[in-house]
């Protein structure tokens, strides 16, 4: 325990914060990392299909993983800079399927055993995404919704085969799989008929989780707008809220996918008790849903706090979303996810219930001197020692190594 923790350890308390109970609690958190940013959403399916459905990826730094076992290594080596035990969030599209054309109603469980196995020798846990865009079905920018019903049936049948996959990983691991279903559906221009295709997303949505399951826990996801769909998005929030609550599905929240003035920390008390859980989906939006590496800025911020003093962690699975190539991905991954981290351990290390109890006496005083002292509280002595006890690197120790694992491995691709 380093001297930097005893002090901090000591400020917390005087403040009647318990600090290790805070890193225990912690120590519980599991965050859903996405393996896309590993190889910008580009996935294995050798199709050749360039990025479609308003999924842009910009940059071209060197050392992208190109085939499955990469994307691995690259996903271990950046666990390494992680404390805590947490997840990888799959697309379909990562199956693989050695080289065989497969489409994509098509996939099996058998096209994931590498990464179930993955998984086990690493002890994280997997979640599941059916990939409904990047693919010739999906270019009128219609899938689930699409007046097609050739195209809607083929969208149907993959996330039912998403979802057995899913199903037969949450067996392998004995755990649940958060499944999300995000669609690009959507009008570039001033539809005419706005109902009718949220109709048939509707009787879509219906048809797959039809089927009942043990180890799924299934997510819709809404979109505010897209490239390609500016003018309507069939998924709109309105629309999956009210799914979400008729049907008892866990409702998907990606801070990229509302209105500039919108944020999500203020939406997850509003929804909380009318749904059995909620998924974020961690990014951060630049002008638009521009995918950033997650930084420690104030929404983000705000979110751990909202988990954190209405102790939601039973209720929220914490995933993120974010695809950068203009830097070594490795260290995007290793920054968005540390900063996911810290943003739950902030809003811990707060003294809730005096900040709680000045609310309610109407001590606005107290509560803004209370919350802006904070903000210099010695948190930063909490989380290394957090790094220390997970044996992972504290401060940005963990950027030389990285960079010695540019040069050695990724710029040899």
């Amino acid at each position: 325990m380093s001297k930097l923790y005893e002090e901090a350890k000591k400020r917390y308390a005087e403040l009647g914060v318990d600090t290790e109970k805070v890193l225990e609690k912690l120590s519980k958190v599991k965050i859903s990392i996405h393996c896309w940013q590993g190889d910008d959403v580009t996935g294995f399916e050798n199709s050749g299909q360039a990025l479609s459905g308003g999924i842009q990826t910009t940059g071209n730094y060197p050392g992208k993983a190109k085939t499955p076992q990469e994307l691995r290594d690259d996903f271990k080596k950046m666990l390494t800079y992680i404390p805590g035990n947490h997840r990888i969030s799959l697309h379909a599209s990562y199956a693989e399927t050695n080289g065989k054309k497969v489409e994509r109603d098509e996939i099996q469980p058998e096209h994931f055993l590498n990464w179930i196995e993955f998984a086990k020798e690493n002890n994280i846990g997997i979640d599941f995404n059916p990939t409904c865009f990047s693919h010739p079905k999906s270019d009128s920018g219609f899938t689930l919704s699409s007046y097609d019903e050739d195209i809607r049936k083929f969208w149907v049948r993959h996330c039912i085969a998403s979802r057995k996959i899913a199903d037969y990983i949450g067996k392998e691991l004995n755990d649940k799989v958060v499944t999300n279903v995000w669609v690009p559906d959507g009008f570039k221009d001033i539809p005419v008929d706005r109902l009718a295709p949220r109709r048939l997303l509707k009787d879509s949505l219906d048809e797959i989780f039809a089927e009942k399951t043990k180890y799924n826990i299934d997510s819709v996801e809404s979109k505010v707008f897209g490239i390609g769909s500016e003018s309507c998005v069939i998924g709109s929030h309105e629309f999956y809220m009210g799914y979400a609550v008729k049907n008892q599905t866990y409702l998907t929240l990606d801070t990229g996918h509302f209105h500039p003035t919108e944020v999500v920390s203020n939406k997850l008390t509003a929804i909380l008790d009318f749904v059995p859980g909620i998924l974020l989906h961690v990014s951060r939006p630049v002008r638009w849903d521009s995918d950033h590496v997650v930084i420690l800025d104030d929404e983000l911020c705000a979110i751990g706090q909202e988990i954190a003093r209405n102790d939601m962690f039973d209720k929220v699975s914490i995933g993120l979303d974010f695809f950068d190539a203009s830097i070594n991905r490795i260290a995007a991954w290793t920054i968005g996810t540390r900063n996911t981290i810290k943003s739950i351990l902030l809003g811990m290390l707060e003294p809730t219930e005096a900040l709680r109890k000045a609310e309610i006496d109407g001590d606005y005083t107290t509560r803004l001197a209370m919350l802006e002292e904070m903000k210099a509280m010695p948190w930063s002595a909490v989380f290394d020692e957090y790094c220390e006890r997970n044996n992972v690197p504290t401060g940005y120790k963990w950027l030389e190594d990285v960079k010695k694992y540019e040069q050695e491995v990724l710029l040899n691709r």
